[in-house]
């Protein structure tokens, strides 16, 4: 079964603050290398997802710092080659510039679908909420929990998965 992934955060500063400007101007380009990463399934366009980040109802309450992602990969192996192993990682590790990460604790949340299943952001919300009360189980989990939920899986890359 493929992975769903989702990724929520709040950032330090508003989108159209100068601090946040080399975060904003790559995210397309990172979203050209998804869509050519094998494994590469699905992910939610930007004008979707700002549209549900947006509504006030929503979700996401509305709020105007939120940056999220949702995608769907064939497995485990191919998000993380993509996350790890593509210039993903260089904005990876400097989320600590946009996310105050002191403040935010759980940002990611995967789970398993079902071939041709596209997740919505009500059903990614649902998983991360679960992720924060009741921790890893095979409903949602984080990096730490990759070995156990994904028995059975051929990904001999599970070892060195990332903290949460």
């Amino acid at each position: 079964m493929p992975l769903a992934e989702f990724n929520i955060g709040t950032l330090k500063y508003d989108w159209d603050d100068p601090r946040v400007a080399d975060f904003q101007n790559n995210l397309e380009p990172v979203y050209d290398i998804a869509r050519r990463s094998p494994g590469y399934i699905w992910h939610m366009e930007n004008e979707d997802m700002e549209a549900a980040q947006r509504d006030a109802g929503g979700p996401f309450g509305g709020n105007p710092r939120t940056a999220s992602t949702l995608s769907v990969w064939k497995n485990v192996a191919s998000f993380r080659h993509f996350v790890f192993q593509t210039v993903h990682k260089q904005f990876y590790d400097r989320k600590a510039e946009w996310y105050d990460l002191d403040s935010q604790g759980t940002r990611l949340v995967m789970w398993r679908v079902p071939d041709g299943h596209i997740p919505t952001v009500t059903e990614a919300m649902e998983r991360f909420h679960h992720l924060e009360n009741h921790g890893n189980t095979d409903h949602a989990f984080g990096w730490n929990h990759v070995n156990a939920a994904m028995c059975g899986e051929d990904d001999d890359q599970n070892q060195n998965a990332e903290p949460d």
